[in-house]
């Protein structure tokens, strides 16, 4: 057989250069997976559970190796295998971008831009792909087993990996030079409150009052953009719910861990190929309310649920979360409106603000700065002046330059506003002492 003529040309001559060697591995490589692809039916492999996909690619391909009489040291056997299973039931190149935990974003722009978001910078990394078509083989390789589809007619899917890291494919159409992926990684080990203030991003007064605010069944709103850490900061904020009581969370696509008992999670779906079938947050938010809640916590609001939302934390659903795609809290309130004023449109602004203001207690700003550090630089508190609805800010960040290496210097503070709720915390056991909203001495800055 021509192939193993010139592989075993290769060992015998021992001290080839490091590209023969890769060469060769390559040349193993295309010939077993071509066998694979044969021989076997990979889309049962794929079906089958991580440990067993690896444990049967590894038994036949070492079968095949021992039928052919191919004789190769153990560390390339590893590396060949590896490569094997990585591009057959895995994810190709991406393998250890997905097992680096310190990479948080994976962004394949083309063949020969992959970039990775590590400690909040964005940078290209060394993985590549062959072209265009090993891309969309990895994108079919993503969303087959969580029955989504991704063609022509469909050219956009969002879904998830099996570890729960959330992922988002185009293709052409849409995109116009090829396919494109997005993996937003998911961290096995949730961020604590404790991180977030090691991180900077928030003081332990700010920690302090949020966790007693949630607690005390506030009502809370975290607004931000993308990437900015909306739901990190849900997920954080979520922890300070009492044992005992009962949480339902609804999202589009399931990434909030609570790690606690009697939580029911309950997921978004779209439309199948036929065009039926969609589950909407709406629908969800609805349905939660038949069962027995005392906590509904919403990923994302997004458009008519969020009245559904607001109607469950002023009926009884006290200390409901969610999120919100906005600038500032001034502007999440806008949003809010806004969706509520579309879905119902019947409904007049003067009746929504003191609706919007009966509802929410705190609107949480986050932000992610120039240099990748993720803040919350605003808490403030809703309250109706007039038929206004108004803002009061109860701790904030101000920026104070920024290094020449890039990095943001600030300082958290409070602006020395009472906030109303703070009559609410004390009658939940979370009396916060005389000053904890005053300015400190010498300055307002909360070195916190």
């Amino acid at each position: 057989m021509p192939i193993f003529q010139k592989l075993s040309s290769r060992l015998d001559e021992g001290q080839e250069a490091e590209k023969n060697s890769r060469d060769y591995l390559d040349d193993l490589f295309n010939h077993y997976k071509s066998r694979l692809l044969k021989e076997t039916n990979l889309d049962e492999l794929i079906r089958l559970p991580i440990y067993q996909k690896r444990k049967t690619i590894e038994k036949l391909v070492s079968g095949m190796m021992e039928q052919e009489k191919v004789i190769i040291t153990q560390t390339d056997k590893a590396a060949l295998l590896n490569m094997i299973l990585n591009d057959s039931v895995g994810y190709g190149p991406l393998e250890p971008l997905l097992h680096d935990d310190e990479i948080t974003e994976i962004m394949v722009n083309g063949p020969h831009e992959v970039y990775i978001e590590r400690g909040g910078g964005i940078s290209l990394s060394d993985v590549t792909f062959k072209n265009h078509d090993h891309i969309r083989h990895i994108i079919d390789r993503i969303v087959a087993p969580i029955g989504r589809r991704i063609d022509e007619s469909s050219p956009l899917v969002d879904g998830r990996l099996e570890d729960g890291s959330r992922i988002n494919a185009a293709i052409p159409p849409v995109a116009l030079h090829g396919p494109v992926l997005t993996i937003r990684k998911f961290r096995k080990d949730p961020y604590t409150m404790k991180d977030l203030i090691a991180f900077g991003t928030l003081s332990e007064r700010m920690a302090e009052f949020l966790a007693a605010a949630t607690a005390s069944k506030l009502n809370i709103i975290i607004s931000g953009g993308t990437g900015s850490g909306k739901t990190t900061l849900l997920n954080v904020v979520s922890a300070a719910i009492p044992v005992g009581e009962r949480i339902i969370t609804i999202e589009d696509m399931a990434e909030l861990r609570l790690n606690r008992r009697n939580v029911v999670s309950l997921e978004a779906r779209p439309a199948n190929m036929e065009g039926s079938g969609e589950i909407t947050i709406r629908q969800l938010v609805r349905n939660a309310l038949r069962m027995r809640p005392d906590r509904i916590i919403v990923g994302e609001v997004r458009g008519g649920e969020a009245l559904d939302m607001l109607q469950a934390m002023n009926t009884g659903h006290e200390g409901s979360l969610t999120t919100i795609h906005a600038n500032s809290p001034q502007d999440a309130m806008s949003r809010l409106e806004a969706m509520i004023l579309m879905s119902n449109p019947s409904m007049t602004a003067e009746v929504v603000r003191p609706y919007i203001s009966a509802a929410i207690h705190l609107v949480v700003q986050t932000l992610r700065l120039s240099d990748g550090t993720r803040k919350i630089v605003s808490i403030a508190e809703a309250a109706i002046e007039g038929q206004e609805l108004r803002l009061k800010e109860i701790f904030r960040f101000v920026r104070l330059g920024t290094e020449l290496t890039g990095k943001v210097n600030g300082s958290f503070e409070t602006t020395g506003y009472v906030p109303q709720c703070a009559a609410k915390l004390k009658a939940f056991g979370h009396e916060l002492p005389a000053d904890f909203f005053l300015p400190r001495e010498g300055g307002v800055r909360d070195a916190g």
